[in-house]
Parts: structure tokens; C-alpha cells; sequence
């Protein structure tokens, strides 16, 4: 994998991005906020106080947000769905209780999945049909020449194939019931933030729209040896899906996937964010910054829960991956995309934030990765740094297999340290005073 060093203010925003700040309204990135009728309160006290004191204004308390201690989803039922203008009226004297000590109406947040639509020889290892055309994970007797493996066959060769470790997917839920996802689906790693319940299984319709979960969760965990379709990086891990892209996402949606049983997940896989327009300055709002802060601190039983964002598909709109406070945050580890050529793909996003990069789609003659689909199906044609991130979870989840015991630095100075360029091509290569090579 090649990397991109961290930039030496890590979690703040580069100039570019805070002079679009301060441009205000005179700039494209301020859009008319949309309120919902849920809302964030932190109450002190415990459940049975914000039990009291959200029938006492006509709320109706959800529950905990996530993993926040003290802090409630509140819904009311007789305020607009979604209006251009935040509420106003009795339930809003809420915010004068004394045991309230922060109340947010919550707003809907355009985010967007980072995949990307384009309109041989036998296994030595594998019985899944798509196995021989698994380029980016073996090199077969046919492929001249060789291209980089990312080493997960050495991983394999020494006996590490994610058992043990359960990675989870952000995204607009997963098919559980897939043939070579049900073997290792793990249902304390899933459940369904936009419905309020427990099971990740996506909406179908007739365009497949919500594809996405289901083929992130192939790429980290699809089972091995049943003669279905195809091999997860990671084939032994527990996988699961939080869906959450699939209805309004707010601060709170949000926070409640992040901070999703920590002391069970290892691993969260996110291939999702703000627009990829080039105009767009946007992050984690309080609740989610705040769940992030917790994840590291006391996810994986004080090791820290280790967050994978795919970088963003901006390129060709000249975006920059450092607007994006997901994938600039001290917490994430962001991924980016190599072609199979070697070369930089037409929507990669390039900032100092990117710390590696895994293989994905380029040009519309480069080839594509290929993971498990809807409707118990395949495809070889998933793309962008939506492709790239479940990449690099899958391959994080051998390195924990291998030692449980790494921290969340761990993990970013394990990739700092082994990742390799390789046969990327560019021509803006650097070593930096610490003696690692990176792109500018």
C-alpha cells in the first residue's frame, strides 16, 4: 500500500478549507439546513429522568444515544417531520430544566456512498468461482506482470484470516442472509439505526440502490471455500452492518453507528461522507466528534476502536479530501485508491490526511474489485475509495488476529510502517525526515 503522511495539525482544516469558512454564504458550501423532529439532550440523572422530564414537554425518549452516557434520543411526535425552520413552541422550554444540560434539534446531513457507476487461470487455494480473477489479492500464472498482492497471501501462509475479530459496516445495511456473508455475520456487530431495531437487512428495490453495505461487507469477510462467489481478505472475521445511510442521517444517526458496541466491534468500515463536489466544507457535528473521542479512549476495552473512511471520490471536481473533517480526523484512518495500473484513479482526492492506499477501479479498461451483491449474487464491478477502505478494514483485521493487543496508534504506525509504493506510479514521490516515502 503507498501512504500519504499525516499533515502536522492532524483533525484541523487546511487553509483552503477555512477560508471557505469564512466566505460564509458567499460561497456554495452553505446549503438550507433541514430540521427534523428528533433531538440530542444530555440529561444528568439517569433514564428515568429523561423518562420524566421528556413526557413532562410531550417528547418520547428513544433511548441512549450509541454509547454516550447521559445523552437521549428524544422524538416528538406532533412537530414537522422536516422543516426549513427549527421548532419553536411549549416542548421547546425544555432546554430551561436544570437537569438538561445540552439540547440539539437535529438536522439531516447529505452524505454520499464513494463507490463510483461505469456505463482464468485455476486456484490454488480456493473453490469460489471468482477467485482466479481476484487480482488485487494473488497473482496468478496467466497475470504479466505481476502487481502487488498487498501481502495477503503471506498473511494467509502464516495462519491469520481475521478469526476472532469482528468488523462492522457503516453503510445502508448489509444482506445477511447472503450465501457467503451468513457463515460469518455476526449479529452483536449489526443493527438498524434508520429503524430502530435490531436487523441490517437493506430496503430492496428495483434499482438496487442499496447495494452498497452488502458489497463493502464481501471485500472483509466473505466466506472461503463454499463454492459461491468469492473470498473475503479477512474470511474468518465476524462481520455486521449498521444500517444508517438509508433515511435521514443527523449528528445523532451518526454517533449512535459509530459508538455501536464498542467493547464487541474491533473495526468500523465507513465508505460514505459529505458531497465530493468541491465546494462542500463539512465534518463530524458534536455528538459523532464526541462518540469518535470515546471510541479511541474505551472501544476495545481501552485499546481503542479503529475507524476506516474511505478518502472521497472529489478528483475530477477538484475536491479536496482535507474539507472533509471524516477523513481529516485524528481518529479515522483514511484510505485511498491505487488503479490496477499503478496510477492515480480520475477521483482520487490527494491531502495530507490520507495515511495509505488499496487497489480499486480506474479507467473504464482497468478492472474492478469484485464482492458479493444483492440478492445473493456477485459483481466485479464495485469502485471508487468505496472499494478501497473494506480493503483495508479486511487487512487491518489480519494484523489484529496476529496481535489483539495493538492500540488504535498502533494500527496507523503499523501501516505507516509497512506499507510499500510499490508499483504506484506518480511522479510527486518524497521521503520525509522520519525516512518514509509519501506523495505531497
Amino acid at each position: 500500500m503507498g501512504w500519504g503522511s499525516r499533515c502536522c495539525c492532524p483533525g484541523r482544516l487546511d487553509l483552503l478549507c477555512v477560508l471557505a469558512l469564512l466566505g460564509g454564504c458567499l460561497l456554495p458550501v452553505c446549503r438550507t439546513r433541514v430540521y427534523t423532529n428528533h433531538w440530542a439532550v444530555k440529561i444528568a440523572g439517569g433514564f428515568s429522568e429523561a423518562d420524566r422530564i421528556a413526557s413532562k414537554y410531550g417528547f418520547i425518549n428513544i433511548g441512549q444515544i450509541g454509547a454516550l452516557k447521559d445523552y437521549y434520543h428524544f422524538y416528538h411526535s406532533r412537530t414537522i417531520k422536516r422543516s426549513v425552520i427549527s421548532s419553536r413552541g411549549t416542548h421547546s422550554f425544555i432546554s430551561m430544566e436544570p437537569k438538561v444540560e445540552w439540547i440539539q434539534q437535529q438536522v439531516v446531513k447529505k452524505r454520499t456512498k464513494r463507490d463510483y457507476d461505469f456505463s482464468r487461470a485455476q486456484s490454488t487455494y480456493f473453490n469460489d468461482p471468482k477467485w482466479p480473477s481476484m487480482w488485487y489479492m494473488h497473482c496468478s500464472d496467466n497475470t504479466h506482470p505481476c502487481q502487488s498482492d498487498m501481502n495477503i497471501e503471506g498473511a494467509w501462509k502464516r495462519g491469520y484470516t481475521g478469526k476472532n475479530i469482528v468488523v462492522t459496516i457503516l453503510d445502508d445495511g448489509i444482506e445477511r442472509t447472503h450465501p457467503d456473508l451468513m457463515q460469518n455475520y455476526d449479529a452483536l456487530a449489526s443493527c438498524d439505526v434508520n429503524g430502530n431495531d435490531l436487523d441490517p437487512m437493506p430496503r430492496y428495490d428495483a434499482s438496487n440502490e442499496n447495494k452498497h453495505g452488502t458489497r463493502c461487507a464481501g471485500e472483509v469477510a466473505a466466506a472461503a471455500n463454499n463454492s459461491h462467489c468469492t473470498v473475503g481478505i479477512a474470511f474468518n472475521a465476524k462481520i455486521g452492518g449498521v444500517r444508517m445511510l438509508d433515511g435521514d442521517v443527523t449528528d445523532m444517526v451518526e454517533a449512535k453507528s459509530v459508538s455501536f458496541n464498542p467493547q464487541h466491534v474491533h473495526i468500523y468500515s465507513a465508505s460514505w461522507g459529505p458531497d465530493d463536489d468541491g465546494k462542500t466544507v463539512d465534518g463530524p457535528a458534536p455528538l459523532t466528534r464526541q462518540a469518535f473521542e470515546n471510541g479511541v479512549r474505551m472501544g476495545r476495552r481501552g485499546l481503542g476502536s479503529v475507524f476506516v473512511w474511505a478518502s472521497g471520490n472529489g478528483g475530477r471536481s477538484k475536491d479536496h479530501c482535507s474539507c472533509d473533517g471524516y477523513t481529516n480526523s485524528i481518529y479515522t484512518i483514511s484510505i485511498s485508491s491505487t488503479a490496477e495500473s499503478g496510477k492515480k484513479p480520475w477521483y482520487l482526492e490527494e491531502c495530507s490526511s490520507t495515511l495509505a492506499t488499496t487497489y480499486s477501479s480506474g479507467e473504464s479498461y482497468d478492472k474492478k474489485i469484485i464482492t458479493t451483491d444483492l440478492r445473493q449474487r456477485c459483481t466485479d464491478n464495485h469502485t471508487g475509495t468505496s472499494a478501497s477502505a473494506p480493503m483495508a478494514a479486511g487487512i487491518i483485521a489480519l494484523a489484529l488476529e496476529a496481535n489483539p493487543f495493538l492500540t488504535w496508534r498502533d494500527v496507523q504506525h503499523v501501516i505507516v510502517r509497512t506499507s510499500r509504493a510499490g508499483h504506484l506510479n506518480a511522479n510527486d514521490w518524497k521521503t520525509n525526515a522520519a525516512g518514509f516515502k509519501g506523495r505531497s
